[in-house]
C-alpha cells in the first residue's frame, strides 16, 4: 500500500514515523476484521489516511488518525449524530485509530457550488441539522478548556516564532477568549472543522459532513470555519475584508447566531489553527483571515 506524500509531514512529528509505518498492517489487519476490499488513499489526504473501500459491495471510506490527535471523537460525533446531516459511522476500532464511514456519492464537496451565499445557505441548514445537545454521559471536550489553552499557548508560541505579525492580533484573540467562554449559550457537539471541503454531495441526502473534530460548545463557534473558507479566492479578492463582511451578515442572519460572538470566535480559532508549535509554521492565509475579521 503506497502511502500518501501528504503524510510525510509527520515524521517530523513524535511518533509520526511509527505510525506512518503500522498503516499498511494496520489496513490489512481491518480489512480481514471487516471483510473489506482495500482501494487507493484519496487525492488530498494530509492529515489522515483515507482509503477507498467497499464491503458486500457497498461503497465505504477506511480512515487513520494520528492517535490522541484532534480526531479521537470523531467516532462519537458521528455516532451521536447518527447520519443526519452527517456520514454514518459503519465500523470503529479504537486500538487501530481507525474508522469505516459511510461513502458520500458523487462526493464532490460544496466548494464547488460557485455562487458563495447559495453555499453558505447549505452550510447553514446542515448545521442546525448537527447541532444537538451531548448524551448526559459523553467523553467531548469542552469548547471552553480548549479556548483557555489557546489563550495560553498563543502568546508564547506568538514569542517563539519571532514575533511573525502584529501583537494586537494577539492581544485581540487573547481578550475574546475571555469575553466568550464564560458568557457561551445553549452548549451542543460543534464540528469545528465546517468549511466547504468537509461538506460532500450524497445519494442518502443531499449533502453530508465528514471529518468532524468535536467538542461542546455553542453555536458561534461552529460558523467560524466558515468565515475563513475559501481562502485563495479571498487572497484573490481586492477587498477581502468586504468579502468577509457580507460572510459575516449572511452567517448570522442564516442560522441566527449573534454578529461579534461569531467574529470573535472566528478570530480566535483561525489563530489557534494558524500556527502551531507542533507544524512549526505559520499559516500566513489563516493570520490574514483573522485580521480581515478584526478590521470587519
Amino acid at each position: 500500500m503506497e502511502i500518501p506524500r501528504g503524510l510525510d509531514w509527520w515524521r517530523d512529528v513524535p511518533g509520526g514515523a511509527a505510525w506512518l509505518a503500522r498503516l499498511p498492517r494496520l489496513a490489512a489487519e481491518c480489512a480481514e476484521q471487516w471483510q473489506l476490499w482495500i482501494g487507493p488513499a484519496f487525492e488530498g489526504s494530509h492529515v489522515s489516511l483515507v482509503l477507498a473501500a467497499e464491503r458486500a459491495g457497498r461503497p465505504a471510506v477506511l480512515k487513520f488518525s494520528f492517535p490522541g490527535g484532534e480526531s479521537e471523537r470523531e467516532a462519537d460525533a458521528l455516532s451521536h449524530w447518527a447520519g443526519v446531516g452527517a456520514a454514518r459511522l459503519l465500523e470503529h476500532d479504537a486500538a487501530r485509530s481507525a474508522l469505516l464511514i459511510e461513502r458520500c456519492l458523487p462526493g464532490t464537496t460544496l466548494w464547488q457550488v460557485t455562487d458563495e451565499e447559495e453555499a453558505n445557505r447549505i452550510a447553514a441548514t446542515l448545521l442546525h441539522r448537527l447541532w444537538r445537545p451531548p448524551p448526559p454521559s459523553h467523553s467531548f471536550r469542552p469548547l471552553a478548556c480548549e479556548a483557555s489553552r489557546w489563550a495560553e499557548e498563543l502568546p508564547v508560541e506568538w514569542e517563539s516564532m519571532g514575533r511573525p505579525f502584529e501583537r494586537a492580533l494577539i492581544q485581540r484573540a487573547v481578550e475574546a477568549v475571555g469575553e466568550l467562554v464564560a458568557t457561551q449559550a445553549e452548549l451542543v457537539v460543534v464540528h469545528q472543522d465546517f468549511h466547504g471541503g468537509n461538506v460532500l454531495r450524497a445519494e442518502r441526502e443531499p449533502w453530508l459532513a465528514i471529518d468532524p473534530k468535536p467538542l461542546v460548545g455553542e453555536r458561534a463557534f461552529d460558523a467560524a470555519s466558515l468565515l475563513r473558507d475559501r481562502r485563495q479566492e479571498l487572497a484573490r479578492d481586492p477587498a477581502p475584508e468586504r468579502r468577509i463582511r457580507r460572510r459575516l451578515d449572511q452567517l448570522t442572519a442564516e442560522p441566527g447566531l449573534d454578529r461579534e460572538r461569531l467574529r470573535g470566535w472566528g478570530i480566535v480559532h483561525a489563530l489557534a489553527w494558524g500556527f502551531s508549535g507542533q507544524t512549526l509554521k505559520v499559516e500566513q492565509d489563516m493570520v490574514a483571515c483573522a485580521r480581515w475579521l478584526a478590521a470587519a
